[in-house]
């Protein structure tokens, strides 16, 4: 491969009176360059039409790589700046911010991912990860030349939340949101407040009465005068954008208009049907054993608590996080208050945190004894005892049982699948809610103005639904409380000239932004600015080619496709 000169700060040349174009290629350390000559794409990139600065950054997101970027379109007085660095999904916001920070429109900014595009899927060959990144810097470089300034776009906020979901999650949520002042409608399909929480016997570790809890939770809601309780009712249909949902209530198809809406449906555990003997009186489910110590003293005083059942297993991959913290739970308490011989058969112990590894510490010195079992000899369940291959002794242990108590995940809602068809937000391949990043946006949808909480979003114990709940809250807060929507000028434009008003657009529209007007013309379709997001699909459906997409032009685009093709000396 080929060297060229890099140009580095304070390197530029005339351009006469094109754009000034700067290029930034991130090193990112082995991430990019460990697959590819970033010096040499830095150098190919010197060479291209109107660019008059380029860098290499080590980390162009870093703190100090973003101040670079800042100062080098001040001191180069650039009106274009091209990044090629790792995924635009969590980068772009960090580099548009630079870019008007130092007082560049942030939609001069054009971003070319040679991570994802080169290093990751051409690692095997360095030279063609290269080649590749200087095919899309020349591509990016050729599109950010007809970029056009751009503003946000503006919209009101309704000051009103909706929550979808009255579990423990659920009313924290609402209470939270009605804590700063602002009105909640909290929508629960069951008869009943409270959720999976409900039917549990005790939380840890406060050692508090969980129906004791949950119904204190409920009575706080049901008294704010801020919160408004819909039960047995769930959504139908769900219009409009961030700012104002405009959401369909089973209950007299009533509708709720909302700025924002908290997803905090829950989760079931598994029923393990046909597995292990389950018959719910001498085989019985972690759930049926809380409804047990619920209800009174057993007699039962040989009891085995079995993990992974239904979990980790081929079609059921994930581990459900909090079945192990509730198996110790109950082999303490059932040591504690019926005196019972406790067994718990484990394949991995899940005892995250100083609190949990406590609890294992307890149970232990309770008497509670464990046996590590494989997935591949499973436990043999006879009529008196449980037949276990011991991985640690490395021999078969036969152990008395007149309880056998299964432990099974926790599975998404069946009702997840269609609710995020309405609200238009994915869900994961196992039904549960996906977040828009698991680290950096682990509560947001990527739908604008929509969250997620607890057990909907994936398995979860009581207090990390709590925290989420509240972080929900916090973040739905922050369109709330602004009283306005700040939301990205990427949308159609429609040209009503053109436009013969025949509603194609409007039925194909997936969020419900394009609406037909009458004007002295005839009907005419318009974009409802803060509800589009720029997906372009009326614009590849009008047969009149009256739409077109801001930041995404025919003369971007074209730019884009005419610059592949240039031959790469």
């Amino acid at each position: 491969m080929s060297k060229r000169k890099k140009k580095g700060s304070g390197d530029s040349r005339a351009s006469g009176d094109g754009p000034r174009i700067g290029v930034f290629v991130c090193n990112c350390g082995t991430n990019i360059a460990g697959f590819m000559d970033t010096e040499d794409v830095a150098g190919y990139s010197a060479t291209l039409p109107n660019v008059v600065f380029v860098r290499e950054n080590l980390y162009s997101c870093s703190e100090a790589g973003v101040n670079d970027i800042k100062q080098a379109i001040i001191d180069n007085k650039l009106d274009r700046v091209v990044v090629a660095a790792c995924t635009p999904r969590t980068h772009e916001p960090t580099f548009r911010a630079a870019c008007k920070d130092a007082g560049l429109n942030p939609y001069h900014f054009e971003f070319v991912n040679i991570r994802e595009h080169c290093s990751w899927v051409h690692k095997e060959d360095r030279d063609l990860a290269t080649l590749k990144a200087r095919d899309l810097i020349r591509m990016g470089v050729a599109r950010s030349a007809y970029l056009e300034p751009m503003e946000p776009i503006i919209g009101n906020v309704v000051e009103r939340a909706l929550v979808v979901g009255g579990g423990i999650s659920g009313m924290t949520a609402a209470l939270e949101l009605a804590a700063r002042g602002f009105e909640v409608v909290l929508i629960e399909r069951q008869k009943h407040l409270g959720g999976l929480v409900k039917s549990l016997y005790e939380i840890y570790p406060w050692g508090e009465k969980a129906a004791d809890y949950i119904n204190g939770l409920a009575s706080r809601v049901e008294r704010n005068s801020k919160i408004r309780v819909l039960k047995a009712c769930e959504v139908t249909d769900v219009r409009g954008y961030v700012g104002k949902y405009e959401v369909t209530v089973s209950s007299g198809d009533e509708t709720v208009v909302a700025g924002i809406i908290v997803v905090a449906t829950g989760a079931r555990p598994l029923l393990p049907e046909g597995m292990f003997g389950h018959d719910s009186r001498r085989v019985i489910t972690m759930l049926e054993l809380e409804a047990m110590l619920l209800r009174s003293r057993s007699r039962r005083k040989k009891v085995v608590l079995m993990g992974c059942a239904g979990a980790r297993i081929p079609g059921r991959f994930y581990c459900s996080r909090i079945c192990c913290m509730t198996a110790i739970k109950n082999a303490i308490i059932m040591r504690k208050k019926w005196k019972a011989d406790v067994t718990v058969l484990y394949r991995d112990l899940m005892c995250y945190g100083v609190q949990n590894e406590t609890m294992l510490v307890d149970a232990k010195k309770a008497g509670v004894r464990f046996i590590n079992y494989s997935l591949e000899n499973p436990p043999v369940i006879e009529k008196d005892t449980v037949t276990v291959s011991s991985e640690i002794l490395g021999r078969d242990l036969k152990v008395p049982v007149d309880l056998l108590v299964l432990s099974t995940p926790l599975v998404p809602q069946d009702t997840n699948v269609a609710l995020s068809k309405i609200l238009k937000v994915p869900v994961d391949e196992y039904g549960f809610f996906l977040e828009a990043h698991v680290k950096l946006r682990p509560l947001d949808f990527a739908t604008d103005g929509i969250f997620v909480c607890g057990t909907a979003r994936w398995p979860a114990s009581i207090r990390e639904c709590l925290e989420q709940a509240i972080g929900a809250a916090s973040r739905a807060s922050t369109y709330l409380a602004r009283g306005e929507v700040e939301v990205e000028p990427i949308v159609s434009v429609i040209d009503e000239e053109e436009c013969r008003g025949c509603g194609l657009c409007v039925a194909l529209c997936p969020y419900g932004a394009i609406e037909l007007i009458d004007t002295e013309k005839g009907k005419k379709a318009r974009t409802i600015d803060v509800a589009c997001k720029g997906c372009g699909t009326c614009g590849a459906t009008c047969y009149r080619h009256a739409i077109r997409m801001k930041h995404y032009s025919d003369e971007q685009l074209g730019a884009q496709i005419r610059a592949a093709f240039v031959k790469d000396p």
